[in-house]
């Protein structure tokens, strides 16, 4: 939840059956404009009121495929309402909080933010109330919360029920993947499984720390896939080979490779954070996971190493194209292209930006103006718009090879994001 806007007059709440902790945000919104549209009253609790005002007015804050069809239905229907305020969960009967566990800047998990959500929240918290925490969460957090709510008197039902979808789309996802649900008791697992299952097609039972396993080794899986594919492509491009000309030729009616991705910038607000959380679990015994993170970390590090051996970089103009985390969405937090920018600054004669989604940041200039003004083009972001962006012919470091074409057809090669 973002700071409060002490401006927009937010509509007065209704008696909803479902109140959601965070709902302005990414995970938090699509679920209650889902929940919604299942014939759930929703409130959307967050702090950031500018925001929730846009919400209410039927604008999306984000982009989000399919929601706001489901938001102005919502509306229409009077299933959401919004509010500002901690006791927005008093009386509720569930509570789904999208709080998660971020990392600092020494990469140790933050788990005071879910404390001091209990510690706001206790005084509304009621006997019997389900807690369905939902983002991710550092191991043992769950029984720890239980423990915690205990000893202050609040019995409530408590339950992890991970968020398991790709930004973006999340409201296709929400409907159509297995939803894992765990909880402290099996009236709390039960409980919870009943509101998912209104949504998911199918329920995975587990219990909280093999629900808690589960969301960070699904990220750290990704996040070690895309180190693998970032370092073949450092190797390859090292040789003087085309990393991408291999990567097709090696997964040709080839099943055990299919899955390969292509290299990239890969960064987000989930990923490193999920991973590097795994590796203070282990106590620093997770080599695989710190790997991961200076490969893909690194390979911003060897595109400047390489655009200084081949450009006199210090009389060019940089042009970088797509600042946003990855292909298709607006959110920046945590983009590697924001790092590259920063360190070509200090080497370049100048750096031009632009992304056709980023609507926060107020140095970006329209992509015709950065292909005009550039000597040398990177593509970060592999913008489906960019497909057919006149390049003029510029200098061009693409490592997703985008705009490469397959050699067997002569088509365009879709990028794995």
């Amino acid at each position: 939840m973002s700071d409060p806007s002490p401006k927009a007059s937010l509509r007065p709440a209704a008696d909803p059956t479902i109140c959601i902790v965070g709902g302005a945000g990414h995970v938090g919104l699509p679920l209650a404009l889902v929940l919604a549209s299942k014939g759930h009253s929703v409130r959307i609790y967050d702090l950031n009121r500018e925001v929730l005002k846009r919400i209410q007015d039927g604008v999306m804050p984000f982009a989000e495929a399919d929601a706001e069809p489901l938001l102005h239905q919502a509306l229409a229907a009077n299933r959401l309402s919004f509010s500002s305020s901690a006791d927005s969960i008093a009386g509720v009967p569930t509570v789904i909080v999208t709080i998660g566990t971020p990392v600092d800047e020494f990469m140790n998990p933050e788990t005071r933010v879910i404390k001091q959500w209990a510690d706001e929240s206790l005084p509304y918290l009621s006997p019997g109330q389900l807690l369905v925490l939902r983002s991710t969460i550092y191991p043992g957090t769950t029984q720890w919360l239980e423990s915690y709510l205990a000893k202050r008197g609040k019995e409530v039902l408590l339950a992890y029920c991970p968020e398991r979808i790709v930004q973006g789309f999340a409201v296709r996802e929400l409907q159509t993947l297995p939803q894992i649900v765990s909880g402290m008791t099996a009236a709390a697992a039960d409980a919870a499984a009943a509101i998912f299952s209104s949504i998911a097609p199918q329920i995975v039972r587990l219990a909280p720390i093999e629900a808690e396993f589960a969301k960070l080794f699904t990220n750290a899986h990704r996040y070690i896939e895309f180190a693998i594919a970032n370092q073949f492509y450092m190797i390859a491009n090292s040789a003087g080979v085309d990393y991408n000309r291999v990567l097709e030729g090696l997964k040709t009616n080839y099943p055990r490779a299919k899955g390969m991705p292509t290299a990239g910038l890969s960064a987000g607000p989930c990923l490193v954070k999920d991973t590097m959380q795994l590796a203070a679990f282990s106590q620093n015994q997770f080599p695989l996971g710190h790997a991961a993170m200076l490969v893909n970390e690194g390979l911003v590090l060897y595109l400047v190493e390489e655009m200084k051996r081949k450009y006199p970089l210090s009389e060019i103009v940089v042009g970088l194209l797509g600042m946003a985390f990855k292909a298709d969405c607006d959110d920046t937090r945590s983009s590697l292209s924001y790092k590259l920018k920063k360190l070509l600054k200090l080497v370049a004669a100048e750096v031009l930006t632009t992304d056709p989604y980023v609507t926060t940041d107020p140095e970006l200039v329209p992509v015709d103006e950065v292909v005009k003004r550039s000597d040398l083009l990177v593509l970060c972001t592999p913008h489906t718009v960019y497909r057919q962006l006149d390049r003029r012919n510029k200098p061009m470091i693409d490592v997703w090879g985008f705009w490469r074409t397959s050699q067997a057809e002569g088509r365009p090669v879709d990028v794995v994001v």
